[in-house]
């Protein structure tokens, strides 16, 4: 069983920044892709970023590219996702999760464990 714990949530003004990280209690985290998901209310679960499990290979949802940026430390067994730029429209819980394969997914579906979330919001 992988535990994923995240932080760094909060309220930001539109234009700020924010960065989130995920702790993993995977002894061999770096087995595993990873990927940032968000879900506002009323909405699906999206992907927003996703990385390789070894540094290097990254994808991101056209919506965040340019202002979002996704890293790992597998000698901290940790997920990072900075935000910069951030509008009211990235208002949501985000997700770390993780993939038993090489190459990041977008699809959740694909994803056997996952965090409890926090909360992103971005308001004036």
């Amino acid at each position: 069983q992988v535990q994923l714990v995240e932080s760094g949530g909060g309220l930001v003004q539109p234009g700020g920044s924010l960065r989130l990280s995920c702790a993993s209690s995977a002894p061999t985290f770096y087995n595993y892709a990873m990927g940032w998901f968000r879900q506002a209310p009323g909405k699906e679960r999206e992907f927003v970023a996703g990385i390789n499990l070894a540094p290097g290979g990254t994808r991101y949802a056209d919506s965040v590219k340019g202002r979002f940026t996704i890293s790992r430390d597998n000698s901290k067994k940790s997920l990072y996702l900075q935000m910069n730029s951030l509008k009211p429209e990235d208002t949501a819980r985000y997700y770390c999760a993780a993939a038993a394969r090489r190459l990041v997914t977008i699809e959740p579906g694909d994803y056997s464990y996952w965090g409890q979330g926090t909360q992103v919001t971005v308001s004036s």
